[in-house]
């Protein structure tokens, strides 16, 4: 037999219990267990130390039952297998959506949906509510999949401004076009007149602004010869845009790339071409990734704070669930010209 008031230790550890060895209340309790932010530190710290000292083990399936929450959310990326793993932009953000919900009791599922079956099977996983919201990343185009998400009264957070105004989504991105005009400016200012610009693609809103910027930047100026070449951000396309413009211009003096990874294909193609980096031709890049920090030489690269983008976008996803019907604004980023050696 306990005594009163005497916590009973035998078995499973209860909710109970680890209010009472914590000093809180039940509802405290079960607000820490359910990830909660209304939580003070000094609260949070005894009852992760009651649940440490007690073994206690939420029971995550009743829980459900009664939140009408999995603790579940999916990260969508509309893109293939191999251009994720192999581009550093998206461990980046996953990095930074990680460490925040880390915060938190959510967890974080990887689905890829660059066709029409996937994209289906993301509207049905979050329809049926087996899943609490979804990040969207890498958009082409107008995707009705935010919309249909939407509608369904999920939580979604966008990486980068949706190609249509039509659903208002939150959505984290950086100032792409601020920084693509930073970069070009930068070459026009080191003397450079031939400036060819490998842009992105141009269903996405990342391409079409950083070729804005470009073009932005160039707007004014006479006696500067422009060429545009596309490509999908991908190094093999950053080869072949290149190619492109020595064809259309093999007195180019500048290079202004959507990613860092186009632009390691442009000094690759302008190095078999003799073109010394950046005496004969000055290039940047976009994403100040490690690939800018391993060319040689090092490359001049627009910097996006990529893993601030995962934190940003997991603290719009997260208030949406502890508070429904919030209006969210936009979160853009800046961005910064990082000099090195090929420009």
């Amino acid at each position: 037999m306990t005594s009163l008031g005497r916590v009973r230790t035998t078995g499973r550890p209860t909710l109970e219990q680890v209010a009472a060895e914590a000093g809180v209340s039940r509802g405290t309790v079960s607000r820490v267990v359910n990830g909660s932010l209304e939580v003070s530190t000094t609260t949070l710290r005894a009852v992760q130390d009651a649940i440490d000292k007690l073994g206690y083990v939420p029971n995550h399936a009743a829980r459900s039952l009664v939140t009408r929450r999995t603790d579940t959310v999916l990260l969508v990326v509309s893109e293939s297998e191999a251009r994720v793993f192999d581009e550093p932009f998206f461990a980046g953000v996953v990095r930074g959506l990680g460490q925040e919900l880390a915060k938190t009791n959510l967890q974080l599922n990887l689905m890829m949906a660059s066709g029409a079956r996937q994209r289906d099977r993301v509207e049905q996983l979050v329809g049926n509510g087996h899943v609490d919201g979804a990040v969207l990343i890498s958009l082409h185009g107008d995707d009705p999949l935010p919309r249909k998400l939407v509608e369904v009264g999920a939580p979604v957070a966008l990486n980068g401004r949706p190609f249509s105004s039509e659903v208002a989504v939150p959505f984290v991105d950086a100032d792409n076009l601020a920084g693509a005009k930073s970069a070009t400016e930068y070459l026009y200012q080191s003397g450079r007149r031939r400036i060819a610009a490998l842009a992105g693609p141009q269903d996405m809103a990342a391409g079409i602004d950083r070729l804005a910027g470009y073009r932005s930047a160039l707007k004014s100026r006479r006696g500067v010869t422009r060429v545009v070449a596309q490509g999908d951000f991908g190094q093999v396309s950053g080869e072949q845009a290149m190619r492109d413009v020595l064809e259309r211009d093999s007195e180019v003096d500048a290079v202004f790339a959507a990613s860092d990874l186009m632009a390691a294909g442009a000094m690759r193609v302008l190095r078999e071409a003799g073109k010394r980096v950046p005496e004969d031709v000055a290039v940047i890049g976009f994403d100040d990734s490690d690939v800018a920090r391993n060319t040689e030489p090092a490359m001049t690269s627009v910097a996006q704070p990529v893993q601030r983008m995962g934190t940003e976008l997991a603290k719009l996803l997260i208030t949406q669930l502890e508070e429904p019907g919030r209006s969210l604004d936009p979160v853009i980023l800046p961005t910064e010209l990082v000099r090195r050696g090929s420009a």
